[in-house]
């Protein structure tokens, strides 16, 4: 791959969190060092490949089809997935420089139990093991052609989530956590390259003074900067 093309990057998107995915656009945008290429992993724009009803577990529209993505980039070179409700801290080629061949996905690797039985607008936060290690998935495409549309339509969550698509658990490597930190559930943390807003973002009522909440609105605002006529 030449050394400076594109990056490519699938973020979930969800009817609910709109804004989410515009700051976390703007935010990777502003720091990147290296031409990024944004795909929103949208229900209607699937709808051809992804039929899979949703089920009263998932909290998000992204939750199943966040597995198409070496799918949509033709299971060649290294993608990264994002859930929406994120906001990147710091240059997003950084990360994708951590990519080692070795494995088929790369992840941070949590080990806790969540705070709260239940997250944002009352869906459920159901504790199960590597909870939140797929929200953000650097993927060696070619070594992930098991996730077919076939596949991620039938295959059941934990399935999914847990990596059980891959022949061993040793295909999944390690990224430091501060690339997936994540708000509520990790004390604040300066050094955080991308805060995860994984309990609630800034923009829900009931976590409007959560961490990183105030550089999360600074660049919602930016998003909607225009420059004033002369």
């Amino acid at each position: 791959m030449p050394s400076f093309a594109p990056l490519d990057i699938y973020i979930g998107y969800d009817r609910q969190e709109v804004a989410a995915y515009h700051v976390l656009a703007q935010s990777l945008l502003e720091r990147s060092s290296r031409p990024v290429r944004l795909t929103p992993v949208t229900l209607s724009s699937l709808a051809p490949v992804f039929d899979r009803p949703a089920v009263s577990a998932q909290s998000t529209d992204f939750s199943f089809s966040r597995f198409l993505t070496p799918y949509l980039s033709g299971y060649q070179g290294w993608s990264l997935f994002m859930d929406c409700d994120m906001l990147a801290r710091a240059d997003i080629a950084e990360l994708f420089a951590l990519c080692d061949d070795r494995y088929a996905v790369m992840v941070c690797q949590h080990d806790y139990a969540p705070r709260d039985a239940v997250k944002f607008l009352g869906h459920v936060q159901a504790p199960y093991p590597m909870k939140n290690w797929s929200s953000v998935m650097l993927m060696n495409n070619a070594r992930c052609r098991a996730l077919t549309p076939e596949y991620v339509n039938t295959a059941s969550g934990l399935e999914l989530h847990q990596f059980k698509w891959l022949e061993s658990e040793d295909l999944i490597g390690p990224l430091p956590l501060e690339w997936n930190w994540l708000v509520g559930e990790y004390d604040h943390n300066p050094a955080a390259r991308i805060a995860h807003f994984t309990r609630g973002g800034p923009y829900f009522p009931d976590y409007a003074d959560c961490d990183y909440a105030d550089e999360w609105r600074a660049a919602l605002a930016r998003t909607t900067f225009v420059q004033g006529r002369r």
